[in-house]
């Protein structure tokens, strides 16, 4: 005998109300709660403004060769921020569409096309701003 009919059974209609209430309710919150996608858009990004540190860049997956695209560890997917190269001071706007960098003392990967538009491909590794664009 399932739960539902064991309430029905045993505590009348009052705790079969009660059961059909919380699993209705459960499934609003369930249907409320919009999980993270890459093609969400939050607009309530957490603030980074004149965050500095240092920047990686990586390759992309076949397909997706001239996309001005970055990973960043919190940023909301669909964020998109300037990225400016501290020693040249060329500037690039990418949308987060990953996470990372994986590791701890950098703050942003940039797809090789983007480190391109700022530079630093030949040293692999650049000090950056990050500014968000609203």
């Amino acid at each position: 005998m399932t739960f539902a009919r064991r309430a029905l059974v045993w505590g009348g209609a009052p705790a079969a109300a009660l059961l059909l209430a919380a699993c209705t309710s459960a499934a609003v919150d369930a249907l409320q709660t919009p999980a993270e996608s890459p093609h969400s858009v939050s607009r309530s990004a957490p603030a980074i403004e004149g965050t500095t540190g240092l920047a990686s860049y990586y390759h992309h997956e076949a397909g997706a060769a001239d996309s001005l695209t970055a990973a960043h560890r919190s940023l909301p997917f669909g964020t998109r921020v300037r990225v400016t190269n501290l020693s040249n001071n060329r500037t690039v706007t990418v949308l987060i569409t990953d996470r990372g960098p994986f590791i701890a003392t950098r703050v942003i990967d940039l797809s090789y096309e983007a480190a391109a538009a700022i530079g630093m491909t030949e040293s692999g590794l650049a000090r950056v701003r990050l500014d968000v664009v609203p």
